[in-house]
Parts: structure tokens; C-alpha cells; sequence
């Protein structure tokens, strides 16, 4: 007995030495690395690293702060997502008469996308031979999330959300400049400009030349001022305002050749059967990798039809937090689904624990195979020398870095990081590469 009260006083202090040793050495690194940088001195950061096999954090920095996350909130949509919709979307639900097919949209982002070359909904849709008729009274929410950009609405990243999207709710508008031989017999540069898909909206041509190819839409309303440009080819996507679901049953008739009329609340039926869609890990595997904000929002705006019977992301929002994330360590305040909003305020603290329960509740291969890797989709060029030992979401708005996720060090180890900084005064490519070199650092020395 007085051997092992020996040992035991022996090796207490050790292990609290090397604790002490390993924040030293960590603080050390973050202060060289990432808090002194030049540009950085003066902004807010958040650093929390935790080792799950310790069951305990190794460092700590304002990791009980709230920072604004960028695309970090993606991590939350992302598990709301793979918590309440099953391995495939459900595309259109529907209830079926003799001679017609009422159809409730869903809000899946994949419809007629050109990330998907198979689309079972348009499919089955084209071939139902039957009067379609649709009704979005499942609908409670509007185009824009809270606290988005009014002005970035010209920006293939914040396309309106709605219950039936198609096309990712953009248009693809493309030049492609040819040399052609005038009447004289001179060579001229001819533009040529077309969309995907084809719009009968108004298009307008600005009669001067610029160097750049740009279309500019009305703000509210789909009328297109097109600019013809220099270069040989270029391709852009612009949102268009979807007016609920007007706007794709305006573009669907081209497409299944036939029309869908929308009905009034009143005269609603009741559904029962579903058409499924794409994976849904595929979905989000894309969302991930190349932080689409599109996929994001629609994706938890599926997930609270789900849980409620209705789409209402502030709603959804509010009974995840009250269910299976009541267990946060800082309550957060979370807005939107895709991180656009500068309401959204987290602390790293969330983050880790959300990163654990990722893994306890879906398995780390799960949860690591829908987030990129060093020198993949939104890593691309960084963590080149560390292949398969992180697995991250980054998160960028003006003046805002975000970075969370897993590494394993060079020894093996399992860590969960989140790094969150804001207000800084310099480049997003300095800032990342700063965090770049203090988790390289915090790989090396475990």
C-alpha cells in the first residue's frame, strides 16, 4: 500500500509536468506562429485543441469567446443534416389521383444542378404523363437569410433560397468570342453570348465595350444587362429571383415540356409518397469540399421539413439547439445555415464538442470522408505535406478566418482543433498561412 502511495504521489506531479510542459511549448507556438504576426497582433483569436483519448484540452486560448465562424457554421448544418435526412434526399413528395399528381416541394438544391448528371425527379417527372400541380404551403421562409449582404446579391455565392430550386438557382451566362470575316473582308472579333439554361427573360446589351465580360441582374426582378468582354471564353452565374416557386416552373417547362400549375393553400392535398433524389453524402461531401453555401442552406432547410413539417430555418435552428445540441458548452446565437450572416457567434469550445460528437454519434470515417483533406477542395495548396493527417472546414468572410476540425500528429495522437480569428487587418492567405504553421508545429510535437 505504501508503494503504491508512493508511486502514485510520483507520478501525479509527472503527468502534470508534462501537461504543463505540452501548454507551454503550445503557447510558445501560438504566440510565435499565429498571435505576433504582423497583421494579426491586433486582431481577436479563439484557439481550443483538445486530445480525446486525454478526455481533456492541451490548450486553450479566448476558446470561451464568441467569434463570428464564417463557413465554420457549415460543421453545424452538416451535422443537422446527417442527423435528420436519411442517406438519400427525398427530391418531391406527392400524392397521386387518377388523372393528376399534386407535388410539394422539398427544397432539395439538386434538381436539374450541373454538378448531377442523373436527375430521377425530372425523370420520373417527364414521364408521369399526368396533370402536375404543385403547392408550397410547407413554405415559411424567405429568399435571404438574416444578416446577408443586401448588395452581394449578383453573386453566384448567395443564390436566393426557395422550396423548389433548379439550376442551383443561377444562370450560367458564357461568351465565347470567334474571329469572323466582315462584308470588307476584314477579321473581326464577333461575341457570342448564350445560358444555361435558356431564359425568355429580358436580356439587355450595353452597346460599349469593357475589357471584362459582365451581366448584372436587376435587383428585383430577372432582367439581365450583359456586357460584352474580351475575353475568348468565360463563363458566369448569376442568381435569379425565384419568386417562390414561379420561377422554376417557368424554367421546368422547357424542361419536362409540359407545365406544373400551382395551386392555392386551400386547396392543398395531404402527400404520402416520396421521390428520392441524390445521396445525401454525396450532397454534402460537395458542400464541404468547396464550402457551397447553396447546398448549405437548402440542405437544412430539407432537414427542418423533416423535424417540423415545414421549412423555417430560425425554427430548426431553435430545436436543434434545444435537442441534440442542448449539451453546447456556450449557448451560440446561429442565424443561417451557410455562415454569410455576421450574426452567427461561436466559441472554439462549441466547436470541439461539436467535432466530438460528431464522431461518437456518425463514426470518424464517416464524418472525415466529408471533409477535405490536406491540399483538397477548400485546402487546396495548404497542409501539402500533411496528406491524410487533417480533416477541416475553413471559413472566410472579410476580415474573418476560420478553421476546425481533426489531426492526427506525426506520433498518432487524435487531436480536435478550432482556431477562429476576426478583425484582422491583413490578407486571408497571411492569416491561413499563419494557422497553417502553428497546427504543422502542433503535428510535429506530439
Amino acid at each position: 500500500m505504501r508503494l503504491h502511495t508512493q508511486l502514485l504521489a510520483w507520478l501525479v506531479p509527472a503527468i502534470l509536468l508534462t501537461a504543463c510542459s505540452s501548454q507551454k511549448k503550445l503557447g510558445q507556438s501560438a504566440r510565435e506562429l499565429l498571435l505576433q504576426q504582423e497583421g494579426l497582433k491586433q486582431a481577436h483569436i479563439g484557439i481550443s485543441i483538445y486530445a480525446p483519448k486525454k478526455n481533456s484540452y492541451l490548450y486553450n486560448y479566448q476558446a470561451d469567446k464568441y467569434f463570428v465562424p464564417a463557413s465554420n457554421t457549415k460543421l453545424f448544418s452538416m451535422y443537422a443534416a446527417m442527423k435528420w435526412l436519411g442517406d438519400s434526399l427525398p427530391g418531391i413528395r406527392y400524392a397521386e389521383t387518377e388523372d393528376s399528381i399534386y407535388l410539394q416541394a422539398t427544397g432539395d438544391p439538386t434538381l436539374l444542378h450541373p454538378d448531377f448528371s442523373d436527375h430521377p425527379v425530372i425523370d420520373w417527372l417527364k414521364a408521369s404523363g399526368k396533370e402536375l400541380v404543385i403547392q408550397q404551403d410547407n413554405w415559411k421562409e424567405k429568399e435571404f437569410g438574416y444578416g446577408w449582404a443586401w448588395d452581394d446579391y449578383n453573386s453566384a455565392y448567395m443564390p436566393e433560397r426557395s422550396p423548389l430550386p433548379v439550376y442551383g438557382n443561377t444562370i450560367r451566362w458564357t461568351q465565347v468570342l470567334e474571329k469572323t470575316e466582315s462584308q470588307d473582308g476584314a477579321i473581326v472579333n464577333e461575341a457570342f453570348v448564350y445560358s444555361e439554361p435558356e431564359v425568355s427573360w429580358k436580356v439587355n446589351f450595353n452597346p460599349s465595350k469593357t475589357s471584362s465580360f459582365s451581366v448584372i441582374r436587376d435587383r428585383y426582378t430577372n432582367q439581365f444587362t450583359i456586357s460584352e468582354g474580351k475575353e475568348i471564353l468565360r463563363t458566369i452565374e448569376i442568381p435569379f429571383v425565384t419568386n417562390g416557386v414561379l420561377s422554376a416552373l417557368d424554367l421546368l417547362k422547357d424542361t419536362i415540356h409540359r407545365s406544373i400549375v400551382l395551386v392555392p393553400a386551400e386547396t392543398t392535398r395531404q402527400v404520402d409518397r416520396v421521390r428520392y433524389s441524390q445521396l445525401r453524402d454525396s450532397v454534402l461531401k460537395t458542400m464541404m469540399f468547396r464550402s457551397d453555401n447553396f447546398f448549405a442552406e437548402q440542405v437544412l432547410l430539407m432537414a427542418s421539413q423533416e423535424a417540423l413539417g415545414y421549412m423555417n430555418t430560425t425554427d430548426f435552428i431553435d430545436t436543434v439547439l434545444k435537442t441534440a445540441c442542448s449539451g453546447l458548452p456556450h449557448p451560440p446565437k446561429w442565424v443561417d445555415a451557410s455562415g454569410l450572416s455576421r450574426y452567427n457567434l461561436f466559441t472554439p469550445q462549441d466547436f470541439i464538442w461539436l467535432l466530438k460528437k460528431m464522431e461518437q454519434e456518425m463514426g470518424q470515417n464517416k464524418v472525415l470522408q466529408l471533409l477535405p483533406g490536406g491540399n483538397q477542395g477548400t485546402l487546396s495548396n495548404y497542409y501539402t505535406g500533411m496528406a491524410d493527417a487533417i480533416h477541416a472546414k475553413t471559413g472566410t468572410l472579410s476580415g474573418h478566418v476560420a478553421l476546425s476540425g481533426y489531426l492526427t500528429t506525426k506520433k498518432g495522437e487524435p487531436l480536435l482543433f478550432s482556431i477562429l480569428v476576426n478583425n484582422h487587418q491583413t490578407s486571408a492567405a497571411k492569416v491561413r498561412r499563419s494557422v497553417e504553421a502553428f497546427l504543422q508545429k502542433l503535428w510535429e510535437m506530439n
